[in-house]
Protein backbone atom coordinates (compact mmCIF):
# COMPACT_ATOMS: atom_id res chain seq x y z
CA UNK A 1 0.00 0.00 0.00
CA UNK A 2 1.27 3.60 -0.60
CA UNK A 3 3.12 4.94 2.47
CA UNK A 4 1.45 7.53 4.55
CA UNK A 5 -1.86 6.73 2.93
CA UNK A 6 -4.31 5.34 5.61
CA UNK A 7 -8.07 6.60 3.56
CA UNK A 8 -8.97 3.90 0.74
CA UNK A 9 -7.57 4.54 -2.03
CA UNK A 10 -10.12 6.92 -4.39
CA UNK A 11 -10.87 5.54 -8.12
CA UNK A 12 -13.35 7.15 -10.03
CA UNK A 13 -14.22 4.57 -13.01
CA UNK A 14 -15.82 6.62 -15.75
CA UNK A 15 -17.47 3.82 -17.63
CA UNK A 16 -21.15 3.62 -18.99
CA UNK A 17 -21.34 -0.23 -19.81
CA UNK A 18 -22.91 -1.57 -16.55
CA UNK A 19 -21.63 -5.28 -17.07
CA UNK A 20 -18.08 -4.22 -17.82
CA UNK A 21 -18.95 -1.15 -14.41
CA UNK A 22 -19.89 -4.13 -12.45
CA UNK A 23 -16.73 -6.78 -13.58
CA UNK A 24 -14.60 -4.22 -12.76
CA UNK A 25 -15.62 -2.68 -9.19
CA UNK A 26 -15.92 -6.42 -8.28
CA UNK A 27 -12.57 -7.31 -9.22
CA UNK A 28 -10.66 -4.00 -7.09
CA UNK A 29 -13.44 -5.08 -4.49
CA UNK A 30 -11.27 -8.74 -4.22
CA UNK A 31 -7.75 -7.37 -4.31
CA UNK A 32 -5.90 -6.84 -0.84
CA UNK A 33 -6.14 -3.16 -0.28
CA UNK A 34 -8.18 -1.05 0.60
CA UNK A 35 -10.20 0.69 -2.28
CA UNK A 36 -12.88 2.47 -3.07
CA UNK A 37 -14.44 2.53 -6.36
CA UNK A 38 -16.85 5.23 -7.61
CA UNK A 39 -18.73 5.12 -10.63
CA UNK A 40 -19.53 7.82 -13.21
CA UNK A 41 -21.40 6.21 -16.29
CA UNK A 42 -20.97 9.65 -18.88
CA UNK A 43 -17.91 11.96 -19.44
CA UNK A 44 -19.84 15.16 -18.66
CA UNK A 45 -20.72 14.03 -15.19
CA UNK A 46 -17.20 13.24 -14.74
CA UNK A 47 -15.73 16.23 -15.90
CA UNK A 48 -18.40 18.08 -13.58
CA UNK A 49 -17.20 16.24 -10.40
CA UNK A 50 -13.41 16.41 -11.31
CA UNK A 51 -14.58 20.42 -11.75
CA UNK A 52 -15.66 20.49 -8.40
CA UNK A 53 -12.96 19.22 -6.78
CA UNK A 54 -10.47 21.72 -8.06
CA UNK A 55 -10.97 24.03 -5.53
CA UNK A 56 -10.59 21.39 -2.80
CA UNK A 57 -7.81 19.23 -4.43
CA UNK A 58 -7.91 16.49 -1.29
CA UNK A 59 -11.55 15.42 -2.84
CA UNK A 60 -10.07 13.99 -5.91
CA UNK A 61 -9.67 10.65 -6.94
CA UNK A 62 -6.36 8.79 -6.76
CA UNK A 63 -6.55 7.07 -9.95
CA UNK A 64 -8.75 7.41 -12.90
CA UNK A 65 -10.01 4.44 -14.88
CA UNK A 66 -11.27 5.96 -18.40
CA UNK A 67 -13.55 4.49 -21.29
CA UNK A 68 -13.21 6.07 -24.40
CA UNK A 69 -17.31 5.35 -25.63
CA UNK A 70 -18.86 8.05 -22.80
CA UNK A 71 -22.34 9.38 -23.58
CA UNK A 72 -22.03 12.92 -23.93
CA UNK A 73 -18.72 13.84 -23.83
CA UNK A 74 -16.36 10.94 -24.81
CA UNK A 75 -13.26 9.69 -23.10
CA UNK A 76 -10.99 12.08 -25.53
CA UNK A 77 -12.64 14.81 -25.27
CA UNK A 78 -12.61 14.80 -21.44
CA UNK A 79 -8.91 13.78 -21.84
CA UNK A 80 -8.75 16.99 -23.24
CA UNK A 81 -10.90 19.22 -20.69
CA UNK A 82 -8.93 17.62 -17.99
CA UNK A 83 -5.54 18.56 -19.65
CA UNK A 84 -6.65 22.09 -20.01
CA UNK A 85 -6.73 22.43 -15.87
CA UNK A 86 -3.22 22.78 -14.20
CA UNK A 87 -4.71 20.50 -10.96
CA UNK A 88 -6.69 17.84 -12.82
CA UNK A 89 -3.67 17.18 -15.18
CA UNK A 90 -1.77 15.75 -12.91
CA UNK A 91 -4.09 13.41 -12.48
CA UNK A 92 -3.13 9.63 -13.13
CA UNK A 93 -5.31 8.26 -15.78
CA UNK A 94 -5.22 5.14 -17.52
CA UNK A 95 -7.53 4.58 -20.31
CA UNK A 96 -9.10 0.64 -20.23
CA UNK A 97 -11.65 0.57 -23.24
CA UNK A 98 -12.63 -1.85 -25.89
CA UNK A 99 -10.97 0.17 -28.64
CA UNK A 100 -7.68 -0.93 -29.81
CA UNK A 101 -7.77 0.96 -33.02
CA UNK A 102 -3.98 3.28 -33.07
CA UNK A 103 -5.54 6.25 -33.76
CA UNK A 104 -7.50 6.08 -30.28
CA UNK A 105 -4.23 4.57 -28.52
CA UNK A 106 -2.11 7.58 -30.11
CA UNK A 107 -4.31 10.10 -29.18
CA UNK A 108 -4.95 9.03 -25.90
CA UNK A 109 -1.23 9.34 -24.92
CA UNK A 110 -0.54 12.62 -26.64
CA UNK A 111 -3.68 13.75 -24.70
CA UNK A 112 -1.85 12.73 -21.25
CA UNK A 113 -3.42 9.83 -20.93
CA UNK A 114 -1.04 7.66 -17.99
CA UNK A 115 -1.37 3.67 -19.87
CA UNK A 116 -4.03 2.81 -22.08
CA UNK A 117 -5.38 -0.98 -21.55
CA UNK A 118 -7.74 -2.90 -23.61
CA UNK A 119 -10.49 -4.90 -21.81
CA UNK A 120 -10.66 -8.07 -21.23
CA UNK A 121 -12.83 -10.41 -23.69
CA UNK A 122 -13.79 -13.05 -20.64
CA UNK A 123 -15.03 -11.36 -17.29
CA UNK A 124 -13.34 -13.77 -16.01
CA UNK A 125 -9.96 -11.79 -16.95
CA UNK A 126 -11.64 -8.90 -15.10
CA UNK A 127 -9.48 -9.71 -12.04
CA UNK A 128 -6.39 -10.33 -13.72
CA UNK A 129 -6.61 -6.96 -15.02
CA UNK A 130 -7.73 -5.60 -11.50
CA UNK A 131 -5.04 -7.17 -10.16
CA UNK A 132 -2.27 -5.42 -12.32
CA UNK A 133 -3.36 -1.90 -12.08
CA UNK A 134 -3.37 -2.37 -8.34
CA UNK A 135 -0.04 -3.71 -8.61
CA UNK A 136 1.74 -1.62 -10.26
CA UNK A 137 -0.20 2.02 -9.60
CA UNK A 138 -1.12 1.68 -6.39
CA UNK A 139 1.85 -0.56 -5.14
CA UNK A 140 5.02 0.31 -6.32
CA UNK A 141 4.35 3.46 -7.73
CA UNK A 142 4.13 6.91 -6.63
CA UNK A 143 1.38 9.11 -7.29
CA UNK A 144 1.01 12.52 -6.76
CA UNK A 145 -0.67 14.09 -3.73
CA UNK A 146 -3.88 15.90 -3.89
CA UNK A 147 -2.11 19.39 -2.49
CA UNK A 148 0.24 20.82 -4.77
Amino acid sequence: MIDGLEAPIDILLVEDDSEDARHIVQAFSDIDLEIAVRVVTDGADALQLLSNCVNEPSALPDLVLLDLNLPRLSGLELLREIGDEPVLARLPILVVTKSATVEDVRESYELAANAYLTKPMDPAEYAELAEAIADFWLRRVALPTSTP
